[in-house]
């Protein structure tokens, strides 16, 4: 695999000239014309789509109108009672509510159903599209009835990748689904679009997530495509199915890019015919000299089977390589437990090596990733005949949607997997957030779902618990099974793979979803739950800000799954109060006292009453401040003239999901900002915004401050207004201030705007 330093040029499709000087005469030579590079830059895939959805008439700066929206679950609750507050009369564009998250409603009684009975008549009362529990997970839908050639779809899953099929499709936080609801824009620069030259065809028994692996363990340290469009290319695209393509897309969301893009063919073509959508169908593919910002180049021939170890999907090696140094490469896992759980607990990976070989406890293949029809079918191959013997090992298979899960019974997959005591089951996303089969403590398992993050797997630190999870592909997962727990690459074993063609039955789909086909009907009235919950009233930005640092988290990355946990906490997601008790749980169980703490004094400032009499400490603060700033005289704390909430530091939050409650928790706790030295995901910035929190930046290296310090931003409305770009801040120590820079970055008018009303709902509000 290379890594391009330069921008490169793809001339007829095939063939790369890195930019440089003598990159316009090889292009003239090969093509007879001349071309610039800006010209060259409007011939990707991506930039035809975009134009095509831009509406503010500048390819700089987009204002994008999607097509589609996609939700589930955990998040539609959220989303539609933020639009509702802000004034949502009816869908003005397709938008499907899969429940595919919790689905079990195996925890907190009746509120994961009542969810359910949310979202279908919410689908009907402003017409859109409702899919029940266990019919599909969200990004399989997706692909089988909403994706079209060219067209563009936003969802409230980072997943949300479909780029496969010819749609480019991005995963944001909810409030960004909520401006499409208002027949708003998403508005974001023009993002660099990076080249993936794929050549030569993937030897038996690789599967997609082995290819995702390996580009995902060269991108992902380098920063190489963060919030950039992925755009596939080149030959090697046709030596790929269908599936298999699905299979690399949707993991492109742990490179954090922003998006995808595959040039379309035949094989394309024939996946909509097979769904009956025919006329959905459009060949794409770029210009005859495309230039890209950037570009991997893949020999599909070169990669091996590959797993990811704990604790990110960027922690790569061959399978090889990890048999050939287990010792050495289990220690470094554990090695980095320690630094991610502090301490806390002690993951014990060497004790897996049995007679110098990986036992593993457990095997999921599932969800958007691992579910495919394909992937379980190349499975069921590798396991006919076996057994995955009666000791610790388990495996379970869940088909991504009921329509392959009839085929694989149809074909007999079922069947051959259930013969070696495998499990399957029905759609359901539980095991890539934590929701379902939750290993044993200090277990270890290996999944073809889409990450593996601490926690992830459903374990609880704070309980004493620890397991952990490895990415592999379904067939070496397989293999694994069938050597019952010795880990086995899907390349060392003999199979013949069948291949056998899918049918789609769209009469499941027909019995059960229900599809308003955009009629709203005002007259139904929406089934709330007694966990449903309205969004608490959020005050404007004032003029100047007191914050606490109530968390200060020194890791390398953040996720939102450290930020605000998955698994059963996702229950509470339709109660923002309820849920943000859960907010830094696993990473700072002090963070939610702490920050409402000093919360206690903007509630008091509210009500009239005197802030210093709900925190004590705050008297000596203020008297500092009005020390240093005379003419102020915060000490008088008139409403809207100060503000007092908490801020945490982390060095780099926000990698994983697009859940919009790694923020809103914080915000809803009286949060104002982060204060990062760089912000993992351009979504998790929005979602930052888009709650009113101030997305501060500090150079790395320079941290004035500690944990439990109170900070001063003087003017911070007046700098928000000004649009500046930095600002002076201060800290406290003692009966001083010692003054420090904040960087804010750049920020759209709106965001501005959102930020100076204190949230997206009070900037609809007007």
């Amino acid at each position: 695999m290379k890594l391009y330093d330069s921008g490169v040029y793809l001339v007829h499709g095939s063939e790369l000239i890195a930019d440089g000087k003598d990159a316009a005469a090889a292009i003239q030579n090969r093509t007879g014309a001349a071309v610039t590079k800006e010209e060259a830059a409007k011939q990707t895939i991506a930039y035809g789509i975009l134009k095509e959805h831009n509406v503010s008439g500048n390819m700089e700066k987009l204002q994008i109108r999607f097509d589609k929206l996609t939700s589930h679950d955990i998040t539609f609750v959220g989303i539609i009672q933020t639009a509702r507050a802000s004034g949502l009369e009816k869908f003005p564009i397709p938008y499907v509510l899969t429940n595919c998250h919790n689905s079990l409603c195996a925890v907190g009684g009746t509120i994961n159903e009542d969810d359910h009975m949310y979202g279908l008549t919410c689908a009907k009362r402003y017409g859109g599209v409702y899919v029940p529990p266990h019919q599909a997970v969200i990004h399989q839908f997706a692909r089988e009835m909403l994706a079209g050639g060219g067209k563009m779809i936003l969802g409230s899953d980072s997943h949300t990748r479909y780029g496969a099929l010819g749609t480019m499709a991005v995963g944001e936080g909810g409030p960004e689904l909520v401006k499409q609801l208002l027949s708003r824009t998403y508005d974001i620069d023009m993002p660099e679009v990076i080249g993936v030259y794929l050549k030569g065809a993937p030897r038996k028994g690789v599967g997609p997530q082995d290819v995702a692996l390996a580009i995902i363990g060269e991108v992902f340290d380098r920063g190489y495509v963060k919030n950039k469009v992925m755009e596939f290319v080149g030959p090697g695209v046709a030596n790929l199915s269908v599936d298999f393509r699905i299979g690399v897309d949707v993991m492109t969301t742990e490179t954090t890019c922003l998006s995808s893009i595959w040039q379309t063919d035949d094989k394309v073509r024939e996946f909509y015919e097979i769904h009956g959508r025919t006329g959905d169908y459009a060949e794409l593919k770029p210009g005859e000299t495309a230039y890209y910002d950037g570009m991997v180049e893949i020999d599909l021939g070169e990669i091996k089977p590959m797993i990811a170890m704990p604790f990110h999907p960027s922690n790569t090696y061959t399978i090889e390589e990890l048999n050939a140094n287990l010792m050495d490469i289990l220690d470094d896992c554990e090695k980095r437990a320690q630094v991610s759980f502090d301490g806390a607990v002690k993951l014990d990976l060497k004790s897996k090596v049995r007679n110098k070989r990986l036992y593993v406890d457990q095997g999921i293949i599932a969800g958007c990733a691992g579910g495919g029809f394909e992937n379980i079918c190349d499975a069921a191959d590798i396991l006919r005949g076996a057994s995955i013997g009666a000791d610790e090992f388990t495996l379970s298979v869940y088909p991504a949607s009921t329509p392959i899960y009839m085929e694989l019974v149809k074909n007999g997959a079922v069947a051959t997997l259930m013969q070696t005591g495998a499990i399957v089951k029905t759609a359901f996303c539980g095991p890539c957030f934590g929701a379902g089969d939750t290993p044993a403590n200090n277990a270890f398992s290996i999944r073809h779902s889409t990450r593996n993050f601490p926690n992830r797997e459903g374990s609880k630190v704070q309980q004493g618990q620890v397991a952990s999870v490895a990415l592999m592909d379904a067939r070496s997962i397989a293999a694994t099974a069938a050597n019952r727990g010795y880990l086995t690459a899907a390349t060392d074993v003999d199979v013949t793979f069948t291949k056998p063609k899918y049918f789609f039955d769209k009469t499941i789909y027909e019995n059960r979803v229900f599809d308003s086909k955009g009629v709203a009907d005002p007259t139904v009235e929406i089934q709330f739950g007694p966990n449903i919950k309205d969004w608490p009233a959020m005050s404007a930005l004032p003029e100047n800000l007191v914050l606490q640092v109530v968390s200060e988290i020194h890791d390398p990355v953040t996720t939102t799954d450290e930020l605000i946990p998955s698994g059963e906490t996702s229950s509470y997601r339709s109660n923002p109060l309820g849920l943000a008790e859960f907010a830094l749980s696993r990473k700072d169980p002090q963070y939610v006292g702490r920050a409402k703490e000093i919360q206690k004094a903007q509630k008091a400032l509210e009500e009239g009453q005197d802030p210093v009499q709900a925190v004590g400490e705050l008297g000596a603060v203020l008297e500092a401040i009005d020390h240093a700033f005379p003419d102020r005289k915060l000490a008088a704390n008139a409403q809207g003239t100060i503000g007092f909430g908490s801020t945490i530091f982390a060095v780099k939050p926000g990698d994983g999901s697009a859940r919009e409650q790694a923020a809103s928790c914080q915000k809803v706790l009286g949060g104002w900002a982060n204060i990062a030295n760089e912000y993992a995901t351009k979504r998790y910035r929005s979602n930052l915004i888009n709650w009113g929190m101030l997305p501060f930046l500090i150079r790395e290296g320079e941290l004035p401050f500690k944990n439990l310090d109170y900070l001063f931003l003087p003017d911070i409305r007046k700098a928000v207004e000004e649009k500046r770009s930095e600002l002076t801040a201060y800290v406290v120590e003692g009966d001083s201030l010692k003054e420090f820079r904040l960087e804010l970055g750049a920020m759209t008018d709106d965001e501005r705007e959102i930020i100076l009303k204190g949230c997206l709902i009070n900037y609809y509000r007007g």
